[in-house]
């Protein structure tokens, strides 16, 4: 491989694990394919790139595809990816657990919340966000001096006498 394929796979495989990490799983699977064909399949790092386009298969909907690499990979030179294929064909062949409803939580689609108006935003209320800009700062509310407590709870005490039982103790059994 020549350098400037080697910096073309350099930047194919962190651009589809930065994808993959931040949830652009579709992303991910078009780098990570881009650099193995950049790199020796039956290479270490040709391994470890095909392990992570298994992982963005599945996160991608493509499970089919997963668990064909990943029984290809099975069989891969590098006793490292061939173990972590094994396992990940462990886990995309397991079998799906039946779950009830009442376990489930529904979550909303919010692709859509940034578009609608902000008196349709469910919690805005009345609630301003200060401009960056503005002059006006919060201050906090004065505080009254005789809603403070100032009865004093002994605890100075306490721990001063913590402290001298700790310090005996020690030499007690120091000598």
């Amino acid at each position: 491989m020549n350098s400037e394929d080697q910096e073309k796979f350099r930047l194919d495989y962190q651009a589809g694990k930065a994808a993959f990490e931040v949830g652009k799983y579709r992303i991910s699977v078009q780098r990570l394919e881009a650099a193995t064909t950049l790199v020796n399949p039956n290479s270490r790092l040709g391994g470890e790139v095909q392990i992570w386009l298994v992982t963005a298969y599945e996160a991608n909907g493509q499970t089919q595809e997963a668990i064909a690499l990943c029984r290809r990979l099975t069989k891969h030179p590098d006793s490292e990816t061939r173990k972590q294929s094994k396992n990940l064909l462990y886990i995309l062949e397991a079998p799906q657990l039946q779950r009830r409803a009442e376990w489930m939580t529904q979550i909303p689609d919010l692709a859509g919340l940034a578009d609608s108006e902000p008196q349709e935003r469910r919690g805005s209320g009345n609630l301003a966000i200060p401009n960056r800009n503005s002059q006006a700062r919060w201050e906090p509310e004065p505080i009254d001096p005789s809603e403070i407590n100032t009865k004093d709870n002994q605890f100075i005490w306490v721990a001063l006498l913590a402290i001298a039982v700790t310090i005996i103790g020690l030499i007690g059994f120091g000598s």
